[in-house]
């Protein structure tokens, strides 16, 4: 059970990051800071939750959703390009944004 409550939240997270990525019109490195906040939050307000929902957001809804990867790519890509201080200030926003939202969600997820 606890295999497809992850197949079914990775479905969701990537087929939620690939439409956001056409909401932003290709906008890869605005898209994947988006999909990367919102997932550290939805992680941080499930950590500690049921294993249910623990299996179905945090590791395949966040899973399919957040994109290192991509990140990492797009960061690469903006170096290659000549555009040192937008990587930078990205690897900054996904970092700071990514833990500030995870702290955020786990405060309100876990709150009495």
């Amino acid at each position: 059970m606890t295999v497809l409550l992850v197949f079914a939240g990775a479905a969701a997270g990537a087929v939620l990051r690939h439409l956001t990525t056409r909401l932003l019109r290709g906008d890869s490195p605005r898209a994947v800071l988006l999909v990367n906040v919102v997932g550290s939050f939805a992680l941080g307000w499930v950590a500690g939750s049921s294993p249910a929902l623990t299996a179905l957001v945090g590791t395949g809804l966040c899973g399919g959703l957040t994109t290192y990867s991509t990140f990492s790519h797009d960061t690469v890509t903006l170096v290659e390009r000549g555009e040192h201080w937008k990587a930078l200030a990205d690897v900054a926003a996904n970092v700071v944004l990514g833990v500030s939202a995870a702290a955020l969600g786990h405060v309100l997820g876990h709150r009495p």
